[in-house]
Parts: structure tokens; C-alpha cells; sequence
């Protein structure tokens, strides 16, 4: 007999979620709370280890809330992938604010390793770009005084998110990582599944600050004072293919987030990638692997915050959607939100940012309907490199609620878009995966499955794709090698 709900924590990049859900999947509470983003210098993006944990803790205890204060019995974590900390084992403080996987200042030293791109690629599936863990955690060990000397004592811990996430909770008697985000480092071996010793002398990463390696449902301990139960862990592009019940080769899903990232389940083999495709860790469970392939694009959403924040011509991001419609087209402008650089198939962080077909007519509508085109354009660039036919495509996030954005993704497939009735498929994919960790379920065929009727978006007729593909093409180019 199950005792309690279950509770998904979602650590994203701009804000931290929480929801409560019983066991048949249906959702009794939730919370959200935003925290403060650090640009110290152009390019750098950095987050306050500790406002991460604040508000992951203020968004559960908000979901609890609403749920009627259920007890728990199992938790899953999900995080923002590539984001990484360093901290003192001994007092748990952090060394340096976490780095954050937008972040591009470790572009130059990876210049400087390009002579092991081929290996790196061939061990991790990864490609050296500032996207992945390993250069952000050498650079911290560079910059603080006598931290590089300290973490190969073993004084000191680096890891992804969710490993300073299991540290906190449990009050530093877990210090452990799973094999998803292990594998978004380039210090991971798809191969033997383990930190490669080779890869560590390459990045200069001592080893003895990396966290264990566990399966994704495992038992990662007892958060201290709570006494939740955690026992599930996933980087969060793995946890929406999982959550989306995307358990067979070939299934496809993407999140349309701060940043846009499809992924295939690739079944039990590593897969052959194209260029600028990347091979992946899907989920481990047991000592049994399930691999993917992954598409990112590093801005998405964060386009549209950007049309909020910086040039205010929405007061809300859900505003973006009827701006855009009041215009039928963008009047010829092309908007390239390269602001860290260019993701899938490109792969070069030395783009930037552009605006182009800018005329006197030119209006925020205008401005709003590229933006909505740009994204659409960026997943259509990423599907095309990772290749294959695909009937339809499952889509999530929080951009996956802009109509407009999803009918032009549908036009650019030439296939259908469904979106779930739940948005929040990470979270549900946390979720499931607990019930595994948890032993509640023992098999995938048990787990529940996305609740509601899902929206099927049809390709529309009237959109001239070509147009809109020419337009992007001629634009690319003059985004890079700005940087």
C-alpha cells in the first residue's frame, strides 16, 4: 500500500519547480520560483549556488502546500544540465558561483584542445564546445586560490547541479550524480559507463572531485529534515523523453525551454551520430543503458524574455503569441537569437546575435513574429542534421504553449506537432522515474502516462516554408565569428 504522494523537483535555469502528484499521475500541487541570473562580463552567466537550493526548497514547499501536506514517499530530481558548482567538502560552501551551461568563456581554452576533438567525440559523444561541464570546472579550479591543489586532495567537489542538489538535501552524506548528467560533461565514457581518466588529464579535472556515478532510479538517500525519500535523478531533456513515455527507438520529443533540445531514444546502443549531432545517455536503469541522440539549441524561450526584459515590448511572454498574429508576416526581417552561440548542427560560439531587414516599417509585431520564426527555424535546422522521417513530434515547455511557435514547427516537419495537456513533462518524467527508484512500479509498462487529451497541431497550408527557410539561410552566415 502506497503512503503519501510523490514529490518532482525541477531545477531549471531561470526558475525552480516543484509538483506534487499522486500516484496515477494526476497533479495535486504545485510551486515555482524564479531566482536571480548573473552576467559578469559579456558571454559569462553564473547562478548563486545557494539561491538554487533556496528556491528549490520554497517551490516544494509551496506544491506541498497546495497538496494539503501530503507526506512524501518518493522524490525525483530533475535539473538544468552542464551547470556546474564547486564546494568545500568540509563546510559545503561554495568556492565560486555555479557556472552556467549558457556560458561561453571557456571558449578559448577549448581552442586550445582542439587537436582531442576526435577522441573526446568518440568517448563522450559530446563535441568541445563551452556548453559541457568539464571546462567550467577547470576554470574554477584555475581561478580560486589554491583550489586545484585542494580538489586533488579530494578537499574539494565539483559536479552538475543535481549532485549539489543530493549534497544539500541530505546535508553532504550523498555525494553522487546519475548517468545522464554524467554523461553532459565530457568527462563520461559511454562505453564503460564511468569517468574516463583519460578525459580528466585532457580537461584537467582531478577525479577525486567527481561525484559517484549511479543508475537514474537508485537510492540517493534521505533529505535531512523532511526525511523525503530520494530516489530518482535525470538530467531534464531525458527526464521530458521519459516523461513523454518516449520508451521506444525512434520516439522523439523536444522541449522548447530556456533553450530547445530534441532527443531520439536510440534504443540500447549507442548511436552513429551526424556531425553536430551528439550521442547521449538517455536514462541507465539497473545496470541496463538506453541511449540517444540530442539536438540543443542554446537560446529558445530566453529569446522571448530577452523581447521582454531588455526591449519591454511584452509585459508577458504569453503575449508574444496575439503580437505576432497581428501580422501576417515579419516583413522580411530574420532574427537570430545566437546569444550564446550557435547549438546544433553549428556547434560555434563565436556567433552572435542579429536583427536583420530592418526598415522604418518595421514594427515590435514584426520583431515578435521573427522571434517566433527563429525558434522554429533553429528546431527545424537541429531535426534536419539528427535525420529520419518522423510521423509526428512531441513537444513540451513552456514556449510549447505559443500556437503560432507550434503551427509554423508543424509547416517546417511537414508532420504533426503534439503537445500534452500536462506541459510540465520534465517533471513528469521525474516522477515516473521515482516510482521505479521507489519500487512502486517495476516495470516501465506500469508507469502512468502523461494525463489529459493532447493537442494535435496539423501542418497549416498557407505558410510559405520556403520563403521563410531561404530567408534564414542567407541570415546564418552573418551571425558568426563575431566573438
Amino acid at each position: 500500500m502506497i503512503v503519501g504522494m510523490f514529490l518532482a523537483l525541477d531545477q531549471g535555469t531561470t526558475s525552480s519547480r516543484a509538483l506534487v502528484f499522486d500516484r496515477d499521475g494526476g497533479v495535486v500541487g504545485r510551486g515555482q520560483c524564479e531566482f536571480e541570473q548573473h552576467f559578469p562580463a559579456p558571454g559569462w552567466v553564473e547562478h548563486e549556488p545557494g539561491d538554487i537550493v533556496e528556491s528549490q526548497l520554497a517551490a516544494a514547499r509551496a506544491a506541498i502546500g497546495m497538496a494539503g501536506q501530503p507526506a512524501i514517499a518518493a522524490v525525483g530530481i530533475t535539473n538544468q544540465r552542464e551547470t556546474v558548482v564547486v564546494w568545500d567538502r568540509a563546510n559545503g560552501r561554495p568556492v565560486h558561483r555555479a557556472i552556467v551551461w549558457q556560458d561561453r568563456r571557456t571558449a578559448g581554452v577549448l581552442g586550445g584542445l582542439a587537436e582531442h576533438g576526435e577522441l573526446v567525440r568518440a568517448r563522450t559523444g559530446l563535441s568541445l564546445d563551452p556548453y559541457f561541464s568539464a571546462a567550467k570546472i577547470a576554470w574554477i579550479l584555475d581561478r580560486v586560490d589554491g583550489a586545484r591543489a585542494r580538489a586533488e586532495r579530494g578537499e574539494l567537489a565539483a559536479g552538475t547541479v543535481d549532485s549539489w542538489l543530493l549534497w544539500s538535501l541530505t546535508g553532504g552524506e550523498v555525494f553522487a550524480t546519475d548517468a545522464t548528467n554524467a554523461s553532459r560533461t565530457c568527462l563520461f565514457d559511454l562505453g564503460s559507463g564511468d569517468w574516463s581518466d583519460e578525459l580528466c588529464a585532457i580537461f584537467r579535472v582531478p577525479r577525486a572531485c567527481l561525484p559517484e556515478v549511479r543508475a537514474s532510479a537508485a537510492d540517493f538517500g534521505t533529505a535531512v529534515g523532511s526525511g523525503w525519500p530520494l530516489r530518482a535523478v535525470l538530467g531534464d531533456q531525458q527526464s521530458a523523453l521519459f516523461g513523454h513515455g518516449c520508451i521506444a527507438a525512434g520516439d522523439t520529443k523536444c522541449t522548447y525551454g530556456t533553450g530547445a533540445f530534441a532527443l531520439t531514444n536510440a534504443g540500447g546502443t549507442r548511436p552513429e551520430t551526424a556531425p553536430g549531432v551528439l550521442a547521449t545517455v538517455a536514462w541507465r536503469l539497473g545496470d541496463a543503458t538506453t541511449f540517444a541522440q540530442e539536438g540543443s539549441v542554446l537560446v529558445c524561450g530566453a529569446a522571448i524574455q530577452w523581447l521582454r526584459d531588455q526591449l519591454g515590448i511584452v509585459q508577458r511572454a504569453d503575449e508574444t503569441e496575439a503580437l505576432a498574429r497581428s501580422v501576417s508576416d515579419s516583413g522580411g526581417i530574420v532574427f537570430v537569437p545566437a546569444f550564446a552561440g550557435l547549438g546544433t548542427p553549428h556547434w560555434d560560439p563565436s556567433a552572435r546575435g542579429a536583427i536583420l531587414g530592418l526598415t522604418r516599417g518595421t514594427t515590435k509585431a514584426h520583431l515578435a513574429r521573427a522571434a517566433l520564426e527563429a525558434l522554429a527555424l533553429q528546431v527545424d535546422d537541429m531535426l534536419t542534421a539528427m535525420g529520419g522521417e518522423r510521423a509526428e513530434l512531441h513537444v513540451d515547455g513552456g514556449a510549447a504553449g505559443n500556437g503560432l511557435l507550434l503551427e509554423l514547427q508543424a509547416a517546417l516537419l511537414g508532420a504533426p506537432v503534439v503537445r500534452p495537456a500536462l506541459l510540465e513533462a520534465t517533471a513528469f518524467g521525474a516522477f515516473r522515474m521515482s516510482l521505479l527508484g521507489a519500487e512502486v512500479c517495476r516495470d516501465l509498462a506500469e508507469l502512468p502516462a502523461l494525463p489529459g487529451d493532447p493537442t494535435v497541431v496539423p501542418p497549416p497550408s498557407d505558410l510559405d516554408v520556403t520563403e521563410l527557410r531561404e530567408r534564414w539561410a542567407k541570415a546564418l552566415p552573418r551571425t558568426r565569428g563575431w566573438a
